[in-house]
């Protein structure tokens, strides 16, 4: 993997591939290995840029809650690490959260963009106080009862009752967070600001896609999305949930690679 210093964490991506870069931003919690099914998929025509999210992977936390800003900042130092100065970026949940901030920061480096199971609200304060809740509950019980807790929500129940190998994978990917990761990363998402004024200013090609059975955003947050994004495509993905791309990857590497190739076409 390579590694950039930016600020005061070090983050590490991995690159997948050869051809027009993409830039993949996986889910919380979780780390660039969540995109390897779906790579398969992609990489003989495009270069996969993967970052391990701060916090998240081998990537570092840094000192204070995982704000979307800094998501971003450090995705920007990612693309220039890469040589990179403009892509397409695809992002699921909290990935998609940075995508937000990252048009709002860096549209002039932004092609296109995907919104993977991801919504453009903030918080409600429920649920701000909810996440806070568990960033303090992990820090004093460990992460392994909020992982068992979260896998329900993450997955759809086609993936848990049919597929243990890819349950035990997401929580294979889960377990590389600490707890202190797993509170930064929570804190950060409890601060992001609404991104709902920010969709009707995005003018650049945008894929929406959500899971059949993702009960965390799922169709009507992508529905909402759709209506604000002038001349956005929406796709949903079949006996999928929160984690769509891992749980069907074929499915969601021929959806992502008709939008890449109409785009390069384009």
């Amino acid at each position: 993997m390579q590694k950039i210093v930016s600020d005061d964490a070090e983050i590490f991506y991995d690159v997948a591939g050869a051809g027009p870069p993409v830039i993949l931003l996986h889910p919380f919690p979780s780390n660039h290995e969540f995109w390897l099914p779906v790579a398969a998929y992609l990489s003989s025509r495009y270069q996969l840029i993967m970052p391990d999210l701060r916090g998240h992977g081998r990537s570092a936390l840094g000192d204070g809650p995982a704000t979307m800003q800094k998501h971003t900042s450090d995705v920007a130092g990612v693309m220039t690490d890469a040589g990179v100065d403009r892509a397409p970026l695809i992002g699921v949940s909290i990935g998609g959260y940075t995508l937000f901030e990252f048009w709002r920061r860096f549209r002039d480096r932004v092609s296109g963009l995907v919104l993977c199971n991801t919504k453009a609200q903030a918080d409600t304060a429920e649920a701000r106080a909810s996440r806070l809740e568990a960033a303090n509950d992990v820090l004093q019980r460990g992460t392994e009862p909020f992982f068992e807790s979260m896998l329900p929500k993450l997955l759809g129940e086609t993936t848990r009752q049919s597929r243990p190998d890819l349950v035990e994978g997401a929580l294979r990917l889960m377990r590389q967070m600490s707890a202190e990761d797993v509170a930064g990363v929570q804190r950060g998402m409890a601060e992001r600001p609404n991104s709902i004024s920010t969709l009707k200013t995005i003018n650049a090609p945008v894929l929406i896609i959500t899971g059949d059975e993702d009960i965390l955003t799922g169709i009507p947050e992508a529905e909402l999305m759709k209506q604000n994004i002038a001349g956005s495509q929406m796709k949903v993905i079949g006996k999928a949930g929160h984690y769509s791309p891992w749980e069907q990857p074929e499915e969601a590497g021929r959806l992502l690679r008709q939008f890449l190739d109409s785009m390069t076409r384009g």
